[in-house]
């Protein structure tokens, strides 16, 4: 059984949910976004909106897709009632000798050691922000799958190397440190 979707989504004060034939929409203060119900996965789970809530049941409870489409179904849902509520985001920040950022309209440039500038252009419905030094940033918008998909994209450019100690970090990562050879 799905412990994700057996809980019924709660919709908060402000956003507004539609079922479609093939959509989820999700409205509210920060924007819209649409959960499409591809045809190979619509018709494991039931999906209806009864007293400010969102209740995702599944279809079959003996067959193991319906079940895992149960629990995916209710938490990309949960997703988006909360990024278009509060949004999410990212806090990054690079170590590194002459690393940098900056952000020049929807164009973000980092500048991590190779011989060039690495631009990266933006996806619409993201922010980045930079931070009080030109090593930190915050990527930030309501799409929670976007928002990961940039970030990772970012993080390995220049993954963090547990030797010398640089490379671009997630703010909660944690990299434990190796030690280098012996002579």
């Amino acid at each position: 059984m799905s412990r994700a979707g057996k809980y019924p989504v709660e919709i908060k004060n402000g956003v507004s949910v539609e079922l479609t034939d093939n959509a989820i929409v999700v409205k509210g203060p920060k924007g819209e976004l649409k959960i499409t119900l591809d045809t190979k996965n619509a018709h494991l789970v039931d999906i209806k909106v009864e007293d400010g809530h969102v209740v995702v049941t599944p279809k079959d409870a003996e067959d193991k897709a319906s079940r895992a489409m149960w629990g995916t179904m209710t938490r990309n849902i949960k997703a988006a009632v909360q990024g278009v509520s509060e949004g999410f985001s990212k806090a990054m920040y690079m170590k590194g000798v002459g690393y940098k950022a900056s952000v020049k309209g929807n164009i973000f440039t980092l500048v991590v050691g190779f011989s060039h500038d690495v631009n990266m252009e933006i996806p619409a419905g993201l922010t980045v922000t930079m931070g009080e030094t030109p090593t930190e940033f915050t990527i930030s918008g309501i799409d929670k799958n976007l928002l990961g998909q940039f970030a990772d994209k970012i993080h390995k450019i220049r993954k963090a190397d547990p030797y010398k100690g640089k490379g671009i970090f997630y703010k909660d990562e944690y990299i434990r440190r190796k030690e280098g050879k012996k002579k």
